[in-house]
């Protein structure tokens, strides 16, 4: 039990001091009436509580009771419904080891993956996506999406061969060759400073070259001369683990990126290198939804990077934006004694699709849907 002691008010302030021994006994005797006045006032606040319990309004209660009732509802609903927005790196890794690899290299094992296979039905495919879609969540904010997957033949039909998305192309977003640093400052802000961080992890697993022909977790890409090889961290919206395991921190780092792809199948991050003499024929990427991010981690001369017509070098330690949805290639000229350029490439959510379209694109274009 506490005992908060209360003062008593004095009316004269000018009456003489008090013998030691009648001091000490007005006191006792104050002590104990605060201590009684005390118990009685805790008793009473005690008993009004009770009573007015009692006293409570049963339609109040059962209010009451209905209304905690529907939000620990709403919560589970919300909990087990919300749409991703950005699964971590972890949680790919995780959902990787569950789909399977070769050589480090995760392979789409689905026949219907809209990112990897062409057919008649591929409109019909992401419509039906889009209105599940909308039906688990809402119509609101997909109105540009569904307007290019209704008309997306006739875009990618009447589309400038200097642009022309494989896959998927979403109308009226702002269309050029290469973006200004300013798009996704954040994420490039982030990726230059860790340059030197990526660099090291990168010295690291090429000295397994020296060894062999094409290390566990490279893959070697088809190209009419020289050599290009990739290191993928995550590879079409599914994490590689075995090869994140071999960067841990800069797997890290793509966790802390806020528009990396990571949840579709435009979405990827690696490590690519071209030999001396390489050249890479001229392609397009599947989709205008994304930029495409290079941070030159080693770049000797006579290496250059030409989208659109529009050719541009890359620079250590700098981050380089382009729209791969255009026709581009990229070569490397320099003398064999110079080295291979390397570069860290990740895609990043172009910047003018807005947050609800990333959430519905997610669904719709989710490995292996």
């Amino acid at each position: 039990m506490v005992w908060v002691p209360l003062r008593t008010t004095r009316t004269d302030r000018r009456a003489p001091l008090c013998a030691p021994a009648t001091r000490c006994t007005t006191m006792s005797l104050e002590w104990l009436m605060d201590w009684s006045w005390s118990l009685d006032g805790l008793r009473d606040f005690i008993a009004t509580g009770i009573q007015s319990f009692r006293d409570c309004d049963a339609t109040a209660l059962a209010t009451i009771a209905c209304l905690l009732v529907l939000f620990v509802w709403y919560c589970y609903h919300v909990g087990r419904e919300q749409p991703r927005t950005y699964a971590t790196v972890n949680a790919l890794m995780q959902s990787a080891e569950a789909n399977g690899m070769q050589n480090g290299y995760v392979y789409c094992h689905s026949p219907e993956c809209v990112r990897c296979t062409h057919h008649d039905g591929l409109n019909q495919k992401l419509y039906h996506n889009l209105q599940e879609y909308a039906k688990r969540y809402s119509w609101s904010g997909m109105g540009r999406i569904h307007k290019g997957i209704r008309e997306q033949g006739r875009y990618l039909n009447s589309r400038p061969s200097i642009q022309k998305p494989e896959v998927f192309f979403l109308p009226d977003l702002p269309t050029m060759p290469y973006f200004s640093r300013d798009a996704q400052k954040h994420d490039v802000e982030l990726l230059e400073r860790n340059f030197q961080t990526i660099l090291c992890e990168f010295e690291t697993l090429y000295k397994a070259f020296s060894n062999c022909s094409l290390p566990q977790g490279w893959k070697m890409n088809s190209t009419p001369s020289g050599e290009w090889f990739t290191f993928y961290l995550v590879n079409q919206g599914m994490c590689v683990p075995r090869n994140c395991r071999r960067c841990p921190r800069t797997y890290r780092l793509l966790g802390s990126l806020r528009t990396c792809i990571g949840n579709n199948v435009f979405g990827n991050a690696c490590i690519s290198v071209l030999s001396p003499g390489t050249v890479i024929a001229e392609h397009y990427g599947p989709t205008n939804i994304r930029i495409r991010c290079h941070l030159g981690l080693k770049t000797p001369s006579n290496c250059e990077l030409v989208v659109g017509g529009e050719p541009q070098c890359w620079a250590e330690g700098r981050c380089l934006l382009f729209d791969d949805s255009f026709l581009h290639t990229a070569f490397h000229e320099g003398p064999p004694e110079e080295g291979p350029r390397v570069v860290f490439m990740v895609d990043l959510w172009h910047p003018n699709v807005a947050a609800a379209e990333r959430q519905a694109l997610d669904f719709i274009f989710a490995p292996g849907r």
